[in-house]
């Protein structure tokens, strides 16, 4: 693996890492919304929010288009929305059990 690449996948799971940001993710993940919307349905101001997409933006994980004089956020890609699912569905997985067996799907050997 590319050191560019492990330095880049670094800062993409450092900018989602932080609860509130994944939280908006998730929402995104639902359709696009302005920042307006993401604010009332996060009972915070628009400047935090403004800053949390900021963050997530600088790293290619959301993208904005104008819409008349809104301006609308959304996942990147496919991919951005599977990693975002693939987390929230190992966070409320049950644990493995306590026998210590690990279930190995072939893709040890990526790195």
């Amino acid at each position: 693996m590319d050191d560019a690449a492990l330095e880049t996948a670094s800062r993409l799971f450092r900018a989602i890492g932080e609860p509130a940001r994944l939280r908006l993710l998730s929402r995104l993940a639902q359709g696009e919304m302005c920042v307006t919307e993401l604010a009332a349905s996060e009972q915070e101001s628009l400047s935090t929010i403004s800053q949390r997409l900021r963050v997530l933006r600088s790293e290619n994980i959301i993208t904005r288009r104008r819409r008349g004089k809104h301006i609308n956020y959304a996942l990147a890609d496919q991919h951005v929305m599977e990693l975002v699912f693939n987390a929230l569905a190992h966070a409320t997985e049950r644990p493995p059990s306590a026998s210590g067996q690990h279930s190995y799907s072939g893709k040890e050997n990526l790195l």
